[in-house]
């Protein structure tokens, strides 16, 4: 079946990935950035998303090992422990302390996590703790006054899970979780990650519709909305924030 996405960008018939791909855009950047003699934590690794990508490119740039010194899966939930994609895995505690020494990584990569952190003060600083001195912290997430952000806001808890199915009916039942957003604004990361010892180079990216439930008139409507949404209010952030040496 030809999905609404091939049909609106039909590059997708060459490699299968659109030029407006969000996620492409994310792990591309991350592998720039990435060096054989860095050690890797993925931060909300969960069962190891990038593992069961149905585009072969964005699968092999998900895995890092073999490209990297070592690679360490966390997460808060239990799923991590069958993560397949790392050579050492580690289940996290609620708390959002990170059970690892001082400058233990180089860098961190964090995929659609920041969105549903619930101490984003902790969080912060363990992230930074544990994040060597011109290291990186890497993530995709939601912006918060995007169409994502304020449309998962105005959505009851109760229902989000359903919406989700409605909205998006290919996506995973096991990747829904309810987001928080308390690290979903850029004003928000400084105060948390101040400029006096990270630097910022966060960008913002709308990409490729998907809440459209397979409707080819939704789907449209909003590529159109992307292509009109000033940068403030963009979907999503490409979170990179380097850590002063």
């Amino acid at each position: 079946m030809i999905t609404v996405e091939q049909r609106l960008f039909r590059e997708m018939g060459a490699g299968g990935y659109s030029r407006n791909d969000h996620r492409m855009a994310y792990i591309v950047r991350v592998n720039a950035l990435l060096r054989p003699d860095m050690r890797v934590l993925e931060f909300g690794a969960g069962r190891g998303k990038w593992s069961d990508d149905p585009v072969p490119l964005r699968r092999r740039l998900g895995d890092f090992r073999g490209r990297c010194a070592h690679v360490t899966a966390c997460d808060v939930d239990e799923a991590v422990l069958g993560n397949k994609s790392a050579d050492a895995v580690k289940l996290l505690g609620h708390d959002g302390l990170l059970p690892f020494p001082d400058a233990s990584f180089d860098l961190i990569s964090a995929f659609s996590v920041l969105e549903h952190i619930e101490t984003p003060e902790v969080t912060a600083a363990e992230l930074g703790r544990v994040l060597a001195p011109g290291g990186w912290l890497c993530a995709w997430t939601p912006n918060r006054w995007g169409y994502v952000g304020v449309g998962a806001r105005l959505i009851p808890k109760r229902l989000h899970a359903r919406v989700l199915r409605l909205v998006e009916p290919r996506r995973v039942e096991i990747d829904s979780f309810v987001p928080l957003y308390t690290m979903n604004t850029e004003a928000a990361r400084k105060r948390l990650f101040p400029t006096d010892r990270f630097e910022h180079f966060t960008y913002s990216f709308d990409g490729q519709p998907f809440y459209h439930g397979e409707n080819i008139v939704l789907g449209k409507f909003w590529d159109l909305l992307f292509r009109l949404t000033p940068g403030p209010f963009k979907g999503y952030h490409m979170v990179f924030i380097r850590k002063r040496a």
